[in-house]
């Protein structure tokens, strides 16, 4: 991260480089990134943002002399590509992974202080102060990111790691990498080769939100009381109607229905059946 840029519109964007280098969070990789997967998270994320679905952007790529090794194909066989680095905009770049790594390490302190911060720059509705703002801060993080989902099934778009590092407090599409978008329907399409167990298949994307959700959960428990903590498993339980309310009105609209009838959702499963067996 760095740094906070506010446009003529009063806009507030956090600007991120990716590939430039180790930093204390590269695990035990380089840091860099490759000129191959900069363009095409470049391409993808300002695609999302005209397909109206929330997302980081890309203002730009710088092309490295620099020869990066990577495995394409997770194969064992390593080859020399040219680097690259995107700089890339967010509303906010916090993820699940943000408080569920002070959450697991005891710094409650510091998750609450860094809670308070989140829902003070980008959650005006929920008053700093409120004794339920973490609550009220969940009930929101599970409808947004329901609809998030629903958004990318409407078009046919697989991230390809759905882990809670990966998953936007502020339900945008976060961390391009192994992504695809499906040419023909297909519920076990799987855009990342490494990916062998299907964990994050196109049709498992609803199932691994709700996985990634409980564990926002447990990481905000040690700050709710027992009735708040009661509340937020009964907001979580009421995740998948809030998601297939979503993707019924988005296929309804892509089918051109009007008002409600009982069989819209057979008629939309149905025709996503068809779809599969052509």
């Amino acid at each position: 991260l760095i740094g906070v840029y506010t446009n003529r519109n009063g806009e507030r964007w956090e600007l991120q480089l990716k590939g430039s280098g180790k930093t204390p969070y590269s695990r035990n990789g380089d840091g860099r990134a490759v000129l191959r997967s900069s363009v095409r998270e470049f391409l993808c994320s300002e695609a999302m943002h005209y397909l109206r679905i929330p997302t980081s952007r890309a203002a730009s790529i710088v092309v490295s002399d620099d020869d990066v090794w990577r495995d394409q194909f997770y194969n064992g066989n390593f080859k020399k590509e040219r680097g690259a680095v995107v700089l890339r905009l967010a509303k906010s770049w916090f993820r699940i992974g943000s408080l569920e790594i002070l959450a697991h390490s005891g710094e409650l302190d510091l998750e609450r202080k860094l809670l308070d911060f989140i829902i003070q720059e980008h959650f005006p509705s929920i008053a700093v102060h409120d004794s339920n703002r973490y609550l009220e801060f969940f009930s929101t993080v599970v409808s947004e990111t329901a609809n998030l989902i629903a958004l990318w099934m409407s078009v046919g778009f697989a991230h390809g790691v759905c882990n809670t590092d990966n998953f936007s407090l502020l339900s945008i599409t976060l961390d391009y990498g192994p992504f695809g978008f499906m040419d023909s329907y297909d519920p076990n399409f799987v855009p990342n080769t490494s990916d062998d167990e299907g964990r994050y298949k196109i049709g498992n994307q609803a199932n691994v939100g709700l996985f990634n959700l409980s564990k926002l959960l447990q990481a905000l428990k040690p700050l709710l009381d027992p009735k708040q903590r009661q509340l937020a498993s009964q907001i979580l339980a009421g995740y998948g109607e809030l998601y297939y309310t979503s993707f019924r009105e988005l296929f309804k609209t892509k089918l051109g229905l009007l008002g409600e009838n009982e069989n819209d959702n057979d008629l939309i499963a149905f025709l996503l059946k068809v779809s599969l067996l052509c």
